[in-house]
């Protein structure tokens, strides 16, 4: 009964912050203005479809579309295979101490907040004082500083490279958890055959991990708007975004955060955000069909 009890405030939680919320989605549908507060999602005018079609009819609107999808597909590209890949290194590190302090070490990034990493990026990339540029200067490798965190170019690398630094180490404990659940057993008899380390990863490790691979993939796919594995795309276009680098740092995401709350319209705002639900909603789908077809593992 008592963990019964756990269970039921779990689901009082989502309840009033994840379902009861969401009748507010109408509002995407209607001219809603917040001076006539909770009332006011009743009572205002409808819009009908007229929002969406003011989003698509934006001018930044194709920009807004490229920045977010390069950016997330950036990030699943080269974020989802990192966690795999140093999953598979640390089960071959057979000192105990080793192993767990490295593991340790690379998933304590995931509980700094972004503010944090930011104001890392800025002490070794800044133009002015920055470590990284410091040191080439030192070495006469360039001539004058780089302008990593204003340069438009620079910008994607930059928040693909944060991303993962911050959380990779955290979703290499899924994979950690799947090769523990290899029996060992084969590893000796495919040992015992003179199989090398190599043959045994490809033979054994990598199947072992199918199952996780692919709902990892799934769940990044359909979080894929948000930056997919490692997420983030919000809080790194507002923290590392400025007005220089606005032509690859500005997203969906951070547009609907600037209209809602400087130009307070929040019924534009809703409706992007729900445009963006909606085709998160079909990818997730879409992955999961796609995967138990071929594979016949799948999320549900």
């Amino acid at each position: 009964m008592p963990f019964q009890a756990f269970v039921w405030i779990g689901l009082l939680f989502l309840l009033v912050f994840s379902y009861i919320p969401m009748f507010g989605i109408v509002i995407a549908f209607k001219n809603y203005k917040i001076s006539t507060g909770i009332e006011g999602i009743f009572s205002s005018s409808w819009a009908g479809l007229s929002h969406f079609k003011e989003l698509i009819n934006d001018y930044n609107f194709p920009m807004l579309v490229r920045n977010t999808l390069v950016l997330s597909l950036l990030k699943i590209i080269f974020s989802y295979p990192i966690p795999i890949l140093f999953a598979i290194l640390l089960s071959e590190v057979r000192h105990v101490f080793v192993k767990r302090f490295v593991q340790t070490v690379s998933y304590l990034p995931h509980f700094i907040s972004w503010v944090v990493v930011t104001g890392i990026s800025f002490a070794f990339f800044s133009s002015s004082f920055g470590i990284v540029n410091d040191f080439l200067l030192s070495l006469h490798l360039i001539k004058e500083p780089l302008s990593i965190l204003t340069d438009p170019d620079a910008f994607w690398g930059l928040a693909v490279s944060t991303a993962i630094w911050k959380e990779a180490g955290w979703w290499t404990i899924i994979f950690l958890a799947a090769l523990a659940g290899i029996d060992p057993s084969l590893y000796e008899a495919a040992e015992m055959d003179g199989a090398s380390r190599l043959k045994r990863i490809i033979h054994i490790t990598l199947p072992g991990l199918k199952g996780a691979s692919i709902v990892v993939l799934i769940l990044t796919i359909g979080s894929m708007l948000g930056g997919g594995l490692v997420g983030s795309n919000f809080e790194q276009s507002m923290l590392l975004g400025n007005t220089i680098n606005s032509e690859k740092s500005q997203i969906i995401q951070t547009y609907a955060f600037t209209i809602g709350l400087a130009q307070g319209r929040f019924s534009f705002a809703t409706a992007i955000d729900l445009m963006q639900s909606v085709i998160s909603v079909i990818l997730i789908f879409s992955s999961n069909a796609i995967a138990k077809r071929l594979s016949g593992n799948g999320l549900f």
